[in-house]
């Protein structure tokens, strides 16, 4: 990806630093990382990059179509590297595990849409709810909060 990066910042007139070369392969790596994640991954390498840094970097490189973001909770955004194949964000409330699936999922909704005029982002969609452990662990108490009682 750096002859990528490389190409994309010369095109808008910037460097290819260090800097943002850790920053993105700290992206890549991680899969679905926080401005904080991505801090934290590249300052295990280099101590000295600060915050302000990896944000500025994280725009750059979404501006640059490397990087895309997503909210999958109330906080800080996501990041996603875009050689991914393009998914739909899917989060447990509970747990707060990510699982990505296919586009195909919501098509229907996105076809729907699209009559309507409206074009989806589909990689920045987070469908939000409880995922199957969870939710058999919700059950699990329940019953044993019945069983209690008795």
């Amino acid at each position: 990806m750096s002859d990528d990066l490389a190409a994309r910042l010369r095109e808008q007139g910037l460097r290819l630093t260090p800097q943002r070369q850790l920053i993105l392969r700290a992206v890549e790596e991680l899969g679905h990382a926080t401005p904080d994640d991505v801090l934290a991954h590249v300052r295990s390498q280099v101590s000295s990059v600060n915050a302000s840094t990896v944000y500025r970097t994280l725009e750059v490189l979404e501006e640059l179509g490397l990087v895309r973001h997503t909210h999958l909770s109330d906080r800080a955004p996501t990041y996603h590297s875009t050689t991914e194949h393009e998914h739909v964000h899917v989060v447990c409330r509970r747990c707060h595990a990510v699982r990505s699936y296919d586009p195909s999922l919501v098509g229907p909704l996105v076809a729907a849409l699209s009559e309507d005029g409206f074009t989806v982002d589909v990689g920045h969609l987070a469908i939000f709810g409880e995922c199957a452990e969870c939710a058999a662990s919700s059950e699990r108490n329940a019953i044993a909060r019945t069983l209690s009682k008795e």
